[in-house]
């Protein structure tokens, strides 16, 4: 199944560069997908987008509302890059919706990742009345059918409050947008979002209005139990979007987002010209949308869970922010990509039946990792 999990492939025409950045390759057009229009994601890749028109190259950002939708059109070879969420470390491990047997671990790679002022929270109709996590006990929690990373962060949120699925009532939606029209229709009391989206706003200004309910650092208690459900959430002094500012903070959870990613098959040139194109033009989008600042170069965490590709490797060591230390860890990350590939070939080869496909993969996925030196986490 290796060709499987390498199934993105890229068109690259040859095309004239500016003089802001080397000469390169990238498609004539080039097709990215993101979140829901609206979104702060959609919003920052489209500002983006804007840029690439100086490198010859069209770019069209196609909204789409889970996880498996955004990665699809890349996989099949018709989309080059996704402003993913965390949904982008779920994908690379095989998980939830990506556990399947149409899926299983993808080697997906980063670009670049946003990290600025927002944070990425549960935003709670105001007419609830909900002033703190544990209150929302009982109340309507919005989560989307294939999109792993809204429910996680979620369920990840609710354990800050000591509740977990059962204490609430989950309601299923078919997008990101679906959700938040939940939430305008009083079909739903709260929602995951980046409290700089544009739902979220929309929200604010209705009748219902919104709330983010704090999650303070110094709750430690709370705190572990947040990252025994989402690892990758870590505390955060939010000083924009809804409810918050400079003057104003408030303590939520967070990680980067958008997370521009691509798949490892894409060929090294053209993730080289596009991630230091992005490099190049940020003090042109950086005020186009609101979180785009967070795309600045120096921002990027080079030891997060989740490889770069080698042509972002390329553009970060130009850009002087790449260290060995990086490098060493990147390479351990390729490494469990490799792991989890080879997990899955073996468990393919057995020709596993569809009754608890899921459940035996899981096992499969542990063993692999175990064996091969790493800790399966999930």
């Amino acid at each position: 199944m290796r060709a499987a999990f390498l199934a993105a492939t890229a068109l690259a025409v040859a095309i004239s560069m500016p003089a802001a950045a080397q000469t390169g390759k990238l498609p004539a057009q080039m097709s990215w997908t993101a979140y829901d229009t609206g979104s702060s994601g959609f919003n920052m890749a489209v500002a983006i987008g804007q840029q690439m028109k100086k490198y010859g190259s069209d770019v069209r950002v196609l909204a789409a509302g889970n996880d498996t939708a955004r990665l699809a059109p890349m996989r099949a070879g018709r989309a080059v890059a996704s402003a993913m969420g965390i949904g982008t470390y779920f994908a690379q491990e095989g998980v939830f919706e990506f556990g399947t047997r149409e899926w299983g671990p993808q080697a997906v790679q980063l670009m670049l990742s946003s990290s600025s002022c927002n944070a990425i929270s549960l935003g709670v109709a105001k007419d609830t009345g909900v002033k703190e996590i544990k209150d929302l006990k009982g109340k309507r929690i919005g989560i989307v059918v294939g999109s792993p990373a809204l429910t996680q962060n979620a369920l990840g949120v609710l354990a800050f409050g000591g509740l977990t699925a059962a204490d609430v009532k989950l309601v299923e939606f078919s997008a990101y947008g679906a959700m938040w029209k939940g939430m305008l229709n009083n079909d739903v009391d709260a929602a995951i979002a980046s409290n700089i989206s544009g739902q979220v706003k929309e929200v604010e200004s209705s009748p219902r209005g919104i709330v983010f309910p704090p999650t303070p650092a110094s709750d430690t208690a709370g705190w572990a139990r947040v990252q025994k459900v989402t690892p990758y959430y870590a505390p955060t002094k939010s000083t924009c979007g809804s409810g918050a500012s400079k003057e104003n903070p408030i303590e939520l959870p967070n990680y980067p987002y958008p997370i521009f990613m691509a798949y490892a098959s894409q060929p090294e040139d053209v993730i080289h010209t596009l991630v230091k194109a992005m490099i190049t033009e940020y003090p042109n989008y950086k005020d186009a949308a609101p979180g785009a600042d967070g795309f600045e170069a120096k921002r990027q965490n080079l030891m997060g869970a989740i490889p770069y590709h080698p042509g972002t490797v390329k553009a970060l060591k130009e850009a002087g922010i790449w260290t060995d230390e990086a490098d060493k860890h990147n390479q351990a990350l390729i490494k469990r990509q490799e792991a989890l590939a080879a997990a899955w070939k073996s468990f393919m080869d057995s020709k596993p039946g569809d009754d608890k496909f899921t459940d035996n993969w899981m096992k499969a996925r542990r063993e692999g990792l175990t064996k091969a030196g790493f800790d399966p986490i999930m």
